[in-house]
């Protein structure tokens, strides 16, 4: 160092050159990176657009700073060229042209006269108001300079990225959502007359009033990256776009469905009708067996047996008119109800079928049980014990006569059962305690 000067101590002749040099590699490397700015893809669709919304006021913004960084790139060079020259004037610099060198490289040596148009919407330095004309020290000025450039670089990056993502996805949807129009026309599904149709039609207002946004205003769509200060930090939203593209997902399986039943709704119409069918024969067995219980069996309650389900035949009879006028999207929802409804029916006639016969089919396993007992004593020789053949007639003729009671029946058929278990155990007869004669039970029945 040599003596003070008045922006500090005065640089050797070694400190002024690597001073240059760092300079110069400084300048070398903005002068890359705003070349690279301008030519950017971003910048020139930018340009070229017509923009709206949060985007106009950013370009607005970064278009000024964008002029701006050239003014300050210009006056940097212009004073790297001075200074380089007072360097070149003679091998060992004299103190006046170290002193020299000392204020154009350490002081605020560098004068930046700037126009209102050029200032007027670029972002200053601290906040204050822009000024015709700013002295900068060239430290200062390339802080200024990659201030600037961050910003403006952030700006045409988020709009670039979101214009090379949606835009091309929103054209892709829009190109599948045309043919699921086409699809839908082909099969009945129009606005107006079907759900699908409808979520088509709005499907297509909003991808079109969201790509006229994208193309307008695409930081709109912008999420930046929180806590991300590299340019273009984030990534776009397509939340809307995502949105629609589930909706759309939806009315193509809607689509599905219909086409679906337009190759196989014959046959479905087909396998309703003997399901019904079906169901119509199962009552009618459950009515005819209903009458024979009645008849047979004394003392029991029997559910009555609905009609046929004549409201199911009429829609179906409707299924069928809808398939022959060629009306798929009606006969789908149709023909699901039918199915799910046609399959109730069938159970609910086996349930009334089996509620109706239950008093048969404890009069049967009440025939089968006594006469299995019996064949259980014959098989032990004890066939013709006069007790054993008493009961067992009383209650064979019980269970075998019209109408039948089924409870004394059961009594009759247990007090025989208790006299074979005595028997066949070995033990002394002794009288029925479990089953009174006068067919109630008693303690341990």
């Amino acid at each position: 160092m040599g003596v003070t000067g008045s922006t500090g101590p005065v640089m050797d002749r070694d400190e002024v050159d690597r001073a240059l040099a760092r300079l110069g590699a400084e300048h070398e490397a903005i002068e890359t990176s705003l070349l690279a700015l301008q030519d950017h893809a971003g910048r020139r669709l930018l340009e070229g657009a017509e923009l709206t919304g949060v985007t106009q006021e950013r370009w607005t913004s970064t278009e000024a700073s964008i002029t701006l960084l050239w003014t300050y790139f210009d006056a940097y060079t212009d004073a790297l060229r001075s200074a380089r020259d007072i360097r070149a004037r003679r091998r060992w610099s004299s103190r006046e042209d170290l002193v020299e060198l000392t204020e154009l490289l350490n002081g605020d040596s560098v004068t930046v006269a700037g126009s209102a148009t050029a200032t007027a919407n670029a972002p200053t330095l601290h906040g204050g108001p822009t000024k015709l004309s700013e002295r900068y020290s060239l430290a200062a000025l390339v802080d200024r300079m990659n201030e600037l450039y961050a910003t403006s670089l952030d700006m045409v990056v988020a709009a670039d990225a979101v214009w090379s993502a949606l835009p091309a996805r929103i054209d892709l949807l829009a190109a599948e959502l045309q043919r699921t129009r086409r699809l839908a026309h082909s099969v009945g599904v129009r606005p107006g007359e079907h759900p699908a149709g409808d979520d088509l039609e709005r499907i297509t207002r909003i991808l079109t009033k969201l790509r006229e946004q994208v193309i307008s205003d695409p930081l709109a769509f912008w999420l930046a990256a929180e806590g991300s200060s590299a340019p273009g930090g984030g990534r776009p939203d397509t939340t809307v776009y995502d949105r629609e593209a589930r909706a759309l997902d939806d009315v193509r399986r809607e689509i599905d469905a219909v086409l679906t039943v337009r190759q196989d709704a014959e046959t479905r119409i087909v396998k309703l009708r003997d399901i019904l069918s079906r169901a119509d024969r199962t009552l009618a067995e459950a009515r005819t067996a209903r009458g024979e219980v009645l008849a047979k069996i004394a003392a029991t309650e029997v559910p009555v047996v609905s009609g046929p389900p004549t409201a199911l035949q009429e829609q179906v009879a409707a299924a069928a008119e809808y398939r022959r006028h060629a009306q798929w999207h009606r006969l789908s929802p149709l023909l699901e109800s039918l199915e799910r409804k046609a399959e109730d029916e069938l159970l609910r006639a086996r349930e009334s079928l089996t509620a109706v016969t239950a008093p048969l089919a404890v009069r049967a396993e009440l025939r089968g049980r006594l006469d299995a007992y019996k064949a259980k004593v014959a098989r032990h020789g004890l066939a013709e014990d006069t007790l054993l053949v008493e009961r067992y007639e009383k209650a064979r003729r019980m269970l075998w006569s019209a109408p039948c009671d089924l409870r004394a029946a059961e009594q009759a058929v247990l007090r025989y059962q208790h006299a074979a278990a005595e028997l066949l155990g070995g033990g002394p007869r002794v009288p029925d305690q479990g089953v009174p004669e006068d067919g109630r039970r008693g303690p341990g029945a």
